[in-house]
């Protein structure tokens, strides 16, 4: 089938390694995390157990593998299989073989994932899960060494990061006035849901500077997708005004694998040929054996699949009511993609803590979480592209949104459960059941500079009331 040899790129090696490895590793962390987090938050003890929610048909009409049953040593197993999956692709060992061995190494860590989401329920309902099982699924038909790189799945994956962005930028322009008048990123470092060790320094810059940061957002959502689509080089410029503006997000902050994954897929745009031109060290031609023609044939029957399933995406971007974080399948493919179409302008934390004492009116001490402010004089850390999910859902609960996972987290916190302690930062009581814990709400608020040098601290807080008054141990 010579006449399909206009499916090949022979110039897009560079892009085909950083696509498959990139989103490999990532898999790896997202299976890593899962491992060590699923049980305590969605498994059969779980805050919001997945059993119940297959019971109740939480699965109904959805594709999985726990359909049958769920038990945490299922899962735990998939997970460690998958780790070894990933972790033999970023190896690139699968990728030394056929064509037919990637694409099934990265169709099974698309399964698993796609199987893992909807138990996780609230925990695992981000958007950019939904991004990890699209990106997957694409990049398993990029073929392995023996062939060229398929242009149809590299146009495929431009055309995932053009709706990832655009639709971003659409929902900005679209929501908040902040995003118009340019005074969103002067809210943004300090409110963000996880900041990261150089948050504050960012939240400090002047003015002028965060209103430069939100044009230069706009630029790379609304300008810069476009350009992945023409001739090179520009598409080579677009995907590095893309890639630059995401490592700014993550030296800012912590959105898990959202912006590792974004840069790794920005780079379906890359060219061989402008890399060779920018550093002459790399070589820029390669030899392909003819590429078989099944995987031809599979190549154009998936472009045309995904071309279809995106129809309702494509629909999305244009309508004024647009969906975010959204799927239009049962598979995950083709979602719609978007974020913070609105920046909150205060920070507000819940601080859980418990005392030792008889009565609840002496002797309380704090909780910590890995990645969520508390003790301020606590700097954030650096988690991505772990996604550290309680802390999440912590700082959705300060915004107000409630779910029966939060008086489940104080009833283990009050027995001390050995899985859910180990997702804290800090426990101050070692170990021991507590007689009494609360909540308490907190407002918090980057410290200015001359606060830091007095103090030492990273945050000023004050109370703002009480979420949930003291519970005494059953």
């Amino acid at each position: 089938m010579d006449w399909l040899n206009w499916l090949d790129a022979p110039h897009a090696e560079l892009a085909r390694q950083v696509l498959q490895r990139g989103t490999a590793l990532i898999f790896a962390v997202a299976f890593l995390g899962t491992l060590l987090q699923f049980p305590a938050l969605a498994g059969e003890r779980g805050l919001a157990p997945a059993p119940r929610f297959i019971r109740a048909g939480g699965l109904d009409g959805l594709p999985s593998l726990f359909r049958i049953r769920y038990s945490d040593r299922l899962l735990r197993t998939l997970c460690l299989i998958c780790i070894a999956i990933a972790l033999a692709l970023v190896a690139g060992l699968p990728q030394a073989g056929p064509p037919w061995l990637p694409m099934l190494a990265f169709l099974t860590l698309w399964a698993v994932y796609l199987s893992i989401l909807p138990i996780g329920q609230t925990f695992w309902g981000y958007g950019w899960e939904l991004l990890l099982v699209e990106a997957g699924f694409t990049v398993a038909f990029l073929g392995s060494h023996e062939v060229a790189p398929p242009l149809p799945m590299l146009l495929l994956v431009c055309w995932l990061v053009f709706r990832l962005e655009l639709g971003a930028g659409l929902i900005k322009i679209r929501g908040g006035r902040e995003w118009r008048d340019l005074t969103a990123l002067t809210f943004h470092h300090e409110t963000q849901p996880m900041p990261g060790p150089l948050s504050r320094r960012a939240h400090l810059l002047p003015r002028w500077f965060h209103k430069g940061e939100v044009l230069g957002n706009h630029v790379a959502q609304l300008g810069a997708p476009w350009l992945l689509f023409l001739p090179q080089p520009i598409a080579s410029i677009g995907a590095a005004v893309i890639i630059g503006t995401q490592g700014w997000l993550v030296l800012t902050g912590n959105f898990a694998w959202l912006n590792w994954l974004t840069i790794v897929l920005a780079f379906a745009a890359v060219d061989d040929r402008v890399v060779a031109w920018l550093v002459p060290a790399w070589d820029a031609s390669h030899e392909y054996a003819p590429t078989p023609a099944w995987f031809q044939v599979v190549v154009l029957a998936v472009a045309v699949l995904v071309v279809a399933l995106s129809i309702p995406a494509a629909r999305n971007l244009l309508s004024r009511r647009q969906l975010m974080n959204a799927s239009f399948n049962r598979f995950r493919i083709a979602n719609a993609y978007g974020a913070f179409g609105t920046v909150t302008k205060r920070r507000d934390e819940v601080i859980v803590e418990g005392t030792e004492a008889e009565t609840p009116d002496a002797g309380w001490q704090e909780y910590g979480f890995r990645g969520k402010p508390g003790d301020p004089a606590r700097r954030p850390p650096w988690l991505a592209p772990h996604h550290e999910r309680l802390g999440w859902q912590l700082w959705f609960l300060a915004l107000g949104a409630r779910g029966p996972w939060f008086p489940m987290l104080l009833e283990r916190l009050l027995e001390a459960d050995p899985a859910t302690v180990r997702l804290l930062g800090h426990d101050p009581f070692d170990g021991r059941p507590p007689r009494w814990i609360r909540a308490r709400t907190f407002r918090y608020r980057f410290a200015t500079r001359e606060e830091h040098r007095r103090t030492g601290l990273t945050w000023i807080r004050e109370e703002v009331g009480t979420l949930v008054p003291p519970i005494r141990r059953r």
